[in-house]
């Protein structure tokens, strides 16, 4: 098959990089994004590609950030081969020295780590190459999960709810507004052996169900909106895992986290990006 390669020029670490790869993926016909210390490459088949349409993409952020595109005809090639020949597995190192493997399926098993877990890498946010995934990953081997109630919110591919109940917890939900995740979890959890409760919406689902653990991986201006609601459903004593944000986002979160009396407890930072982690009084 015939693809187009387009080169979408962004600052280093610009927020909107994944607003793009959301509105191309999940609006429009691209399959897969490669991200570049410049910004993004992302792909489309040839007979599905359409300038107008990206032009529109590119000038809907460009009264926001700095944000230019080019485009070229790529070679016909099996490109699932090529694709597969560059996404890597991931080992999670944690601070207390255990180890995660996220592996697609055609990857190699390894059995020198503490858990590993096959995620089908689709187009779903979260196979662990991002530095917000791989923050929560490690937090999540870090702090007791056995016999608890987990709740992932943004799930993405799910590996963070999979991985709570690799982990012992008694009852995990997954929620995510995306249809094409909510998928892909389903799939995931089925591929892990695992049963965890996966429902597609927002915050707005949360009812009565109170949670020891509520990890939320999304990005800032979510996490402000919503961190009232994920503190009502969070038991006295419970984790607050955050990401999905830059360094210097961490005072306006801190600040809203505090207000819901909530205490900053430990903060990793990764090339840029943070995980918090907060826990209610």
């Amino acid at each position: 098959m015939k693809y187009i390669e387009v080169t979408i020029q962004l600052g280093q670490n610009d927020p909107f990089r994944d607003l793009l790869i959301d509105a191309l993926g999940n609006e429009g016909p691209y399959d897969s994004f490669v991200e570049i210390p410049e910004g993004l490459k992302a792909y489309v088949p040839a007979e599905q590609f359409a300038e107008n349409w990206l032009a529109e993409q590119i000038s809907d952020i460009q009264s926001m950030t700095t944000a230019s595109y080019t485009f070229e005809s790529m070679p016909d090639k099996n490109w699932n081969e090529e694709w597969e020949k560059q996404h890597k597995p991931v080992l999670v190192e944690s601070d207390n020295n255990r180890k995660l493997w996220v592996r697609a399926p055609f990857h190699e098993h390894r059995s020198d780590v503490d858990y590993e877990i096959e995620i089908e890498p689709k187009m779903s946010f979260g196979t662990a190459h991002h530095q917000t995934t791989y923050m929560m990953l490690s937090y999540l081997t870090e702090i007791p999960l056995e016999n608890m109630h987990v709740l992932d919110m943004g799930c993405g591919t799910a590996v963070l709810a999979i991985l709570a109940k690799i982990r012992g917890a008694q009852y995990v939900e997954a929620i995510d507004i995306d249809e094409w995740a909510y998928n892909n979890a389903l799939e995931n959890a089925q591929r892990n052996n695992v049963d965890i409760n996966i429902r597609i919406g927002d915050a707005s689902l949360l009812g009565p169900t109170q949670f020891d653990v509520i990890i939320a991986n999304i990005n800032r201006n979510i996490l402000l909106n919503d961190m009232a609601a994920y503190s009502a459903v969070l038991k006295s004593g419970g984790n607050l895992l955050l990401s999905g944000f830059y360094e210097s986002d961490v005072p306006s979160l801190q600040a809203k986290a505090e207000s819901l009396k909530l205490t900053l407890c430990q903060q990793k930072i990764r090339q840029g990006w943070t995980a918090l982690r907060f826990v209610k009084q």
